[in-house]
This record gives C-alpha cells, structure tokens and sequence, in this order.
C-alpha cells in the first residue's frame, strides 16, 4: 500500500510544477501512511479537558463513545450496539458491545460512569462538564451540591449502561458522540492521574493508538490492532502536523508533504481550483463566526447600546463577498441555517436596513452612551494570529474606525487567546463556534448563564434561560423548536453576541484520498479513510 502515496507526491509535484525537495516521512512497506495537518497545536488529548475542534479530531481517533461520526457524521453505533428509550425519554439504555482497551483490558459500562463523574467533578475543571447537565444531578454533582453516585449514570452490568436524563433530548444519539461523553480507562487513570494522556501512558479503545507527540512538529499515532473493528481500518499511521501558517500548509498538500490540512486561506479558493484543482473541499458549516462582548468586567460593554453599535457598525457583506470569498454567508442570527429541530426566523432587528443607515444609527447609539469625538470609545479587539482572522479583525477595526470607534488589535496563538477568553481577560474576542451535535441546543445553550467558561462574554438573561429550560421539557419537536426562536431572538435583543458569518468548512483534500464525505458538521474519522490505488 505504500506505492499510491508514492504515486500521489509524484501528481502533487507535478501539479505545483515545483522543483523542491519532497519532505515526507517514510512509510513502512507494505502500509498505508496519512501526513495530516490540523491547524493547531492540542493541549491536551484528555476528552473530558479538551476544548477546540483541533484536539477533538485526533482524540475522536483515539477512543470512541457510544456513538460515533458515520462519514457524513450522521451518528452510528459504535461502543453500543443497541439502545432502548423509556416512552418518557428520561431513560436510555446502551448495550455495550465485547471490546477491549488498546493495553487488552475489557471496556465496561463502568468506564462511561467512571468518565461522566470524572468530567463533571469540579477539580478536573473541565470546560464543556455543562453538556453532562443533561444527566440526572448532573448540575448538583458539578458544583458540589450532590455526591457522584446520585448521578443519572449507571452501570446494570458490564455490557450494559443506563442513562437517566434531566429532561427529554430528542439528540442524544448526536451528544453521545462528542468527546464529553466518552469512556476513559478507570485503571490507567488512577494510575497515572493527569499523565494517563502521555505517549507511553494513554490507552484508549477507538482505531488508532497514540505513538508520539513531539510538541510543535507531530503527534503519530498507528492502527490499533485490539479495535473491534480493525479488519475494516485502511490507514496504518497517521502523523498529525500543528499548521497555523495556512498558506504554507497549502503548498505542502500541493508538494505532498501533506495528504490533508483543515483548513485553506479563504481568499485563496479561486487560486486553489486554477493549480489544485480537485484538491479544495469547500462545504457550508454548521458553525459560526462571531465576536464576543465580554460583559463580566464593569466597562462601556455592559451597555447594550455600545454593543448594538459595534455590531451595527460591521459591513457583513464585505467581509464575506470581497474578503472572505469562499462561499461564507452574512450572519445576523447565531444559529446556522440548515441546524436540525429547528425553524429560522430569528434576526436582528436592524438586519435589513442598509449599511449606511446603520453606520448612522450606531453613530448616534454611541453618542447616547456618552462617546464622541472628543470622548472616543476605545476597544481592544483580542483574536487568534491567523491569516483569515487577521483579515477579519483588520476589516472590523475599520468599520469601527469610521463610526468613531478606536480599536486596537491583539494578536495571540490560538491555544493563548483562548485562554484569555476563558479567563476574560479581553474586550472583545473573535472566535467561531462549530456544533457539537446537530441541534440549535449546541449553539443557544453556549450563552446560557450557568454555562461557564464557554460563554465567553458572560452574557445572562433570565428569561433568555427560562426559555431554555421550557424547551427541554417541551416533548412536541415543532413546538419546542419555536421556544428555542423566541429564546434566540431574545438574545440577539439584548445584543449579547455579534455574530458576522456562517462559516464554510474549508479542507484540502488530495484526490488520491477516499472516503472522505463533505459534511455540514465537518467530522471526517481516519477510521474511514484510505488511499486510492
């Protein structure tokens, strides 16, 4: 199998028409190697201390849940093979299939139980421990108000895990995928404590096993052989290359360096088609772009009039028409259309008026709020040193400029701004935020008060959450979907985010790679892929 690989530097360098030196490492005869990059450097591969989509498509490599991503990340069953549902849909039973972890020890029921008490015991600190709300006490165990064992999670035996929920939720087939709810080896981690994730440590029960991880060069990982399902995986190693610089990035998958890289400069697309052509798989997200008002500190943020003209003031149809240029779509709403369970129809209320009425109206909102010329509003715009978010931030500061808003730009490694949003240590943060399942759930439920360190801007309603808690107990899909509008529009009311476009999955792709299904989630498991003869 390594003869296709050879083939495919052979047509990249052809195609680039490119003289240099091919730098890729060798493949051992007879298997099949993937050269993958992935954006950022991960700081952990923990599953319940993750947070960004780079750490999860390596860790998702790496152990699987209850369910999993079918190639167009629809979920199909992975560590369970069957599941019962009360007629309630409090009541959820997973039987669990005979595998073992990659060190031989059976996985077990008491493994999922162990994990979810794990994640949401407030000293792992873990940032998305508000999805495991969805289990009985799960709130009450996080902040200490109950003990562990209350919780809605118990193993009947070792193959069968019971599941007990707080309210009903039409897509828990979809959150049983994300890496919140993923088993976690109870031996090793009592062993090893925090270190259970270092190479020669980590054991996992998903496809591939962790080799190595050489910080700022590659983390390897090889075909486990114990995965219950190994006769099915293609790929026999996968290295995984950190690759912020985007247009580098490019020219590696165009050399074949690289086989993948997530992501491509936006405004490079056209080009890529020209010299690639094959190679860009752009597909409509469902995920968002947006900034965050950080509202927690006392400051000209908290005035929903300030935050209305910074959001005003936004010329969304630039950015995404004449700069971003790969098919992004203005936003002003947060949830993506296309978002199951959902109906749209929530919208700013100043949307549809023209950009020069609305340059005026934050004109003047500004000056009720007490900035003018001789007082100027003065922001700091906090985001991630990328190509594309650079251009994003360069184009907002200037929309700013000309309504009399002087903003300063910081730059920052992804894994640093983060930080920094977790810790709200920012003004104004530019993120974008991908579904973590396919429901509006995962996108409105992000700005819920008792959220945590995800709701970046601190934004709190009570209402906005009371309607929150309405619709996870309204049974009628349709009904419930209508609820969950008027909660958006809620928010978008209030101004708590400003969201600027819905993003487009931008991934390059070499043909010579199969089995990759564009998708709306942008989940692609390795387990899935091959190399085409």
């Amino acid at each position: 199998m390594k003869k296709p690989l050879i083939a495919a530097v052979l047509v990249a360098a052809a195609l680039a028409g490119c003289q240099d030196k091919v730098h890729r490492p060798a493949c051992p005869a007879g298997q099949v190697c993937l050269e993958y990059g992935n954006n950022s450097e991960p700081l952990t591969l923990d599953p319940q201390k993750s947070n960004l989509i780079d750490e999860f498509v390596i860790i998702a490599d790496l152990i699987v849940g209850l369910t999993t991503d079918a190639p167009d990340a629809s979920p199909a069953l992975a560590m369970a093979t069957s599941t019962e549902t009360s007629q309630d849909g409090l009541t959820w039973t997973f039987h669990l299939r005979d595998a073992q972890w990659s060190d031989g020890v059976p996985v077990t029921a008491e493994d999922f139980v162990y994990a979810y008490r794990r994640i949401l015991d407030p000293k792992t600190a873990s940032i998305y421990a508000y999805l495991v709300y969805i289990l009985k006490n799960g709130q009450a165990v996080n902040e200490g108000k109950a003990a562990p064992e209350t919780l809605g999670a118990k193993a009947l035996d070792a193959h069968t895990l019971q599941l007990t929920l707080e309210h009903p939720a039409p897509y828990m087939l979809e959150l049983a995928k994300h890496q919140s709810f993923f088993p976690v080896p109870k031996h090793v981690v009592e062993k090893y404590g925090d270190a259970w994730v270092q190479p020669g440590h980590f054991v996992g029960n998903g496809p591939y096993n962790l080799v190595s991880w050489s910080l700022g060069d590659k983390i390897q990982v090889a075909k486990n052989p114990r995965f219950w399902d190994a006769k099915n995986v293609c790929v026999d190693r996968i290295n995984y290359y950190p690759t912020p610089d985007l247009v580098s990035a490019e020219r590696r998958v165009q050399r074949g360096e690289l086989d993948i890289n997530t992501s491509f400069l936006s405004n490079r697309l056209q080009h890529m088609n020209e010299v690639m052509p094959g190679y860009a798989r752009p597909h409509m997200s469902l995920a968002t772009s947006y900034l965050a008002f950080n509202t927690h500190d006392k400051g000209p943020l908290q005035d929903k009039r300030v935050r209305r003209a910074l959001s005003e003031a936004i010329d969304r149809e630039f950015i995404t028409a004449k700069l971003m240029r790969a098919g992004q779509v203005p936003a002003y709403s947060f949830t993506p259309p296309g978002t199951a369970h959902y109906t749209q129809g929530p919208r700013f209320r100043w949307a549809d008026e023209s950009f020069p009425e609305r340059q005026l109206e934050a004109k003047a909102l500004l000056a009720q709020a007490g900035f003018n010329a001789k007082r100027p509003l003065k922001i700091e715009f906090k985001t991630q040193n990328a190509t594309d978010t650079l251009l994003l931030a360069e184009a907002v500061q200037a929309d700013w400029r000309a309504i009399g808003v002087e903003a300063t730009i910081a730059q920052n490694e992804t894994q640093i701004a983060f930080a920094a949003y977790r810790n709200r240590d920012f003004q104004v943060g530019g993120m974008s935020w991908y579904a973590d399942f396919n429901d509006p759930v995962t996108f409105l439920g992000l700005l819920k008060s008792d959220v945590g360190a995800q709701n970046y801007g601190d934004y709190k309603s009570p209402a906005y959450d009371a309607l929150l808690a309405q619709a996870d107990n309204e049974a009628d899909e349709a009904k419930r979907a209508q609820i969950l509008a008027r909660a958006e529009q809620t928010m978008l009311d209030d101004e708590g985010v400003a969201p600027i476009f819905f993003v487009v999955n931008r991934n390059i792709v070499n043909p010579k790679i199969t089995g990759w299904v564009a998708n709306s989630e942008n989940f692609h498991r390795a387990r899935w892929l091959c190399v085409r003869r």
